[in-house]
């Protein structure tokens, strides 16, 4: 029996077995994907695979990955935009990979994130699965894949090496596998600032487990609960934080101005929390002409759909740490004060959001669901191609 209360039994067969139609869909999503932008940035006289892994904050993370800390620009307003501002592990891993192969550090970024996409799509299958069945998780598994920026999910950014570790982390609580979950949710921690939200979810999952356990004790009659011992969840929450707090620790060294240094960092990048006061901003300043009110109704309709799915996972009594996870995901992405145009990539970790529609695309009939996803897999390879032909994910 595990630490937290769960509504679907495990099936017999081994998890990688039954995740297999799940990471074949996706995979078949992400093919179709990397075709269209193929196809699409060759007739544009581009190179997708340039696309992929030199642009933006993929040329980052290869910069760190081959020189180490210390670069920095800076801006004719004052801005200054360093490469502390990017967690280690990804290009820990580029390093890695291009010293025991022949890739360039650019190339073992890409192959980096196309593993650990489909690692993420595993642990995406392995949790939607746990809380509602087989079918719940295979379509959660494709709705993840066939977002309309789900390209990033192939390109040398660290979304998807973090999704995969949240992923997993948050299964390792589910299956009461605390020193697991703490040793990804540091890792998770060593990835994006976001990492924040793991810790979250295993704290309070550990916290939920220790009232209850005392509550039992102390209430006659009651039937024992049969948790993992008190110091594996001690130790699993006590190690959840240390991959963050180390890189914050170790960046507030770097730049002298103690614990609070990285934020000093992030705001040389123009990022910070402001509880959503300037993507209101943002927003409200859509509708001052007649184009571009069409977007802000767009970005407003969006925000509410978000909410409605976070508001219906409640309503489902998700577990509480899959709850916990999504609203801190959503509120540092919707409530910072970032690059507006990055908002649909930084809420990509979110996937317990989707399992409201995951659970609805499951009650349909398969070929009738087959049809949707196969529509909405073209949509978002289509999409996908233009968006990074254009302006792209910064």
């Amino acid at each position: 029996m595990t630490d937290l209360d769960t509504r679907v039994a495990p099936p017999h067969a081994p998890l990688p077995r039954r995740a297999v139609p799940a990471l074949l869909g996706y995979a078949a999503v992400r093919a179709l994907g990397l075709a269209v932008l193929g196809v699409w940035s060759a007739a544009r006289g581009k190179s997708a695979y340039t696309l992929l892994t030199a642009r933006w904050d993929s040329l980052w993370y290869t910069r760190v990955a081959e020189l180490g800390y210390g670069y920095e620009v800076r801006l004719p307003n004052g801005d200054v935009h360093s490469d502390l501002a990017f967690f280690p592990l990804l290009p820990w891993l580029e390093r890695l990979l291009h010293a025991v192969t022949p890739l360039s550090y650019a190339g073992a970024g890409l192959v980096v994130s196309l593993l650990a996409s489909l690692a993420a799509a595993a642990g995406i299958f392995a949790v939607a699965e746990r809380v509602y069945g087989t079918r719940t998780g295979i379509c959660a598994v494709l709705l993840w894949a066939v977002l309309p920026v789900g390209i990033v999910q192939s390109m040398a950014y660290s979304e998807s090496l973090f999704t995969a570790l949240a992923a997993w982390s948050l299964y390792a609580v589910l299956t009461g596998r605390w020193v697991s979950a703490g040793v990804l949710a540091a890792l998770a921690g060593l990835t994006r600032p976001v990492g924040a939200a793991v810790v979250a979810a295993v704290w309070t999952a550990g916290v939920i487990s220790f009232v209850r356990e005392r509550g039992a004790k102390h209430t006659p009659g009651a039937l024992p609960l049969l948790y993992a011992p008190l110091w594996r969840r001690a130790l699993g929450m006590l190690l959840a934080p240390l991959g963050a707090a180390a890189y914050v620790l170790w960046v507030g060294h770097r730049t002298g101005k103690g614990p609070l240094g990285y934020l000093d960092v992030q705001a040389g990048w123009r990022n910070g929390f402001d509880g959503g006061y300037a993507f209101g901003r943002f927003v409200a300043d859509k509708f001052t002409s007649f184009p571009a009110a069409l977007a802000g109704l767009g970005l407003i309709i969006g925000i509410a759909l978000l909410i409605w799915l976070y508001v219906t996972g409640v309503r489902d009594r998700q577990p509480v740490e899959l709850l916990v996870y999504t609203g801190v995901v959503l509120a540092l992405a919707l409530c910072a004060s970032s690059y507006f145009g990055s908002k649909p990539r930084l809420l990509m970790p979110a996937f317990p959001v989707l399992l409201p529609l995951a659970r609805a695309l499951a009650r349909l009939r398969p070929p009738r669901s087959a049809l949707v996803t196969a529509g909405a897999a073209a949509a978002a390879a289509v999409y996908g191609a233009f968006w990074l032909n254009g302006s792209g994910p910064p």
